[in-house]
């Protein structure tokens, strides 16, 4: 605690170029950006990195193939963009993901029209594949399909990623340029001075310190919470919907591709695919009436919702409520259009407005979060006087050589590059006996453990279990028939005693019968 508020001071002491506000993948992206191009940069967060939408997304980068076929060709163009950069620079992060829409007699209108757009989705991406497989060509790609009146199926390839890591290694890419970010540190209000916003008063919600911190501009990237931080009100009016989604084990809904299929009660999308060894299954699209101060969960109605689109695509599986592992929600800040129609219709372009030392940045998708932090500091620009630089898009990530260790395959290496970037050797150096395994059900090696408990800011059991990994929804229970290992494994590393152990694992199972387990009926 004492080493925390040291820190602290000596960062609140330091005159900024950009403070930014909001650890989701929006803000990391602002400050990756900012500190690569010159500009002292720091970051902070009132929860933990990417608690809020950042790590409840759907997981998929993708370029947004409905926007392409309700007209938004802009917003596909740039998130196809941004799609096939992520799938360069990320190996192991971002990893492509073949899609599967069976045809159950939508009529040859319908088939050829959403061919058509796929041919120009290949176009913006530069690529080209074949798109329509007969019965029994679908019938191997999704072999639990339903096959009455299956006539074929259409297929293509998006991306996929695990989000809170994307988060964590976009930070860790920032702090490598001299950025610094923090989690757990709450604005309290802004300074002003002469009509202008010169910093912000701020308060380490371990210690209780607070801090005044000066920066020539400060960023609003806080999201769905972007109207809590009291600018002069000139921003959009923000919609906060809700997306919840389920989590199955692999055994249980096995698929080789991802599954779109029509929901039968309304027609709308659902997706399910293969995720970190287990079936991802999503999303709803509802309008999110509870405080953003809470943590989002599914409602009974959406899990009902998301079952009955499974046991109607999948009747032979007889899926059953027990079946589900975990759920999760998020909620997603998209700037509300006025004209009250229905939530999947909002579109999901970002939007930046600036006042006197203030620039605020909301909506967009996590696929492009480097297009949203390079807008922004265009925006940011005119009130940073000296500051000139070249905002043409540049790699993300730096280029990393996958960690060398030969009891692991070229596959597991691959993905901790991917996720740990330029500590993925120092973290299989770390591991104990037996750490190189990996946590039964899931692809997490349990030296993931360690070293997030040893150099990832982890300050919760939450933290180490919903964000830095994901076995809280992988593993049934949240885990809690393995917490006794790590335990083993993570409490030195934090240097916690026995009682504050016993409080963390309390609260954390607490927390997640609430909100990631399967709602009452």
């Amino acid at each position: 605690m004492r080493a925390r508020a040291e820190e602290i001071g000596a960062l609140a002491g330091r005159e900024w170029d950009v403070l930014v506000i909001g650890g989701g993948i929006t803000g990391a992206g602002i400050l990756l950006e900012a500190a690569r191009r010159g500009l002292r940069a720091m970051l902070v967060e009132q929860r933990d990195f990417a608690w809020g939408t950042s790590s409840r997304s759907s997981k998929l980068v993708h370029g947004g193939l409905r926007y392409l076929a309700e007209g938004q060709l802009r917003l596909t163009r740039e998130s196809v963009r941004e799609r096939e950069a992520l799938l360069r620079e990320a190996p192991g992060l971002v990893e492509p993901q073949g899609f599967a829409f069976a045809d159950h007699g939508g009529g040859w209108p319908r088939r050829l029209g959403f061919l058509a757009v796929l041919r120009i989705y290949d176009r913006l991406a530069g690529r080209r594949e074949p798109h329509w497989e007969t019965a029994d060509g679908f019938a191997m790609l999704a072999p639990n399909v339903r096959r009455e009146g299956l006539l074929g199926g259409v297929r293509y390839t998006d991306a996929k990623t695990d989000d809170a890591r994307l988060v964590l290694r976009v930070l860790d890419e920032a702090r490598a340029h001299g950025a610094e970010a923090l989690n757990y540190v709450a604005v309290q209000g802004m300074l002003r001075e002469g009509g202008r916003i010169v910093g912000a008063r701020l308060l380490d919600e371990r210690s209780g310190q607070e801090q005044a911190v000066r920066a020539r501009v400060v960023v609003n990237a806080s999201g769905a919470w972007a109207g809590a931080l009291g600018g002069e009100g000139k921003g959009p009016r923000l919609r906060p919907l809700r997306g919840s989604h389920l989590v199955l084990p692999s055994w249980r809904l096995p698929l080789a591709q991802a599954v779109s299929l029509l929901h039968p009660g309304d027609r709308r999308p659902v997706f399910a695919f293969p995720w970190e060894g287990a079936t991802l299954v999503g999303t709803t699209d509802v309008d999110h009436s509870e405080g953003l101060h809470l943590e989002a969960r599914i409602t009974r109605h959406e899990f009902d919702y998301l079952m009955t689109a499974l046991r109607a695509a999948f009747p032979q599986l007889g899926l059953q409520d027990g079946d589900v592992l975990a759920t999760y929600a998020g909620v997603r800040p998209v700037i509300d259009s006025g004209q009250h129609g229905a939530p999947s219709k909002e579109r999901r372009e970002h939007m930046v407005w600036s006042e006197p030392g203030l620039v605020s940045v909301t909506g967009g998708k996590l696929t492009t979060f480097r297009a949203i932090a390079l807008d922004t500091l265009r925006h940011a620009a005119p009130q940073l006087p000296g500051w000139q630089a070249d905002l043409a898009p540049v790699p993300v990530f730096a280029r990393v050589t996958p960690p060398l260790c030969r009891a692991l395959p070229g596959s597991v290496l691959r993905r901790l590059g991917g996720r740990y970037g330029r500590h993925a050797q120092a973290l299989v150096d770390a591991a104990g006996e037996g750490e190189l395994e990996t946590v039964p059900g899931t692809e997490t090696l349990w030296a993931e453990l360690r070293w997030a408990a040893r150099a990832e800011r982890a300050r919760t059991l939450a933290d180490l279990l919903l964000r830095r990994t994901r076995l809280g929804i992988l593993l049934p229970q949240g885990g809690a028939a393995h917490l006794a290992r790590i335990k083993t494994i993570c409490q030195p590393e934090l240097g916690w005693d026995e009682a504050r152990w016993l409080a963390e694992q309390a609260g954390y199972m607490a927390l997640w019968r609430e909100c990631y387990g399967i709602p009452a009926a």
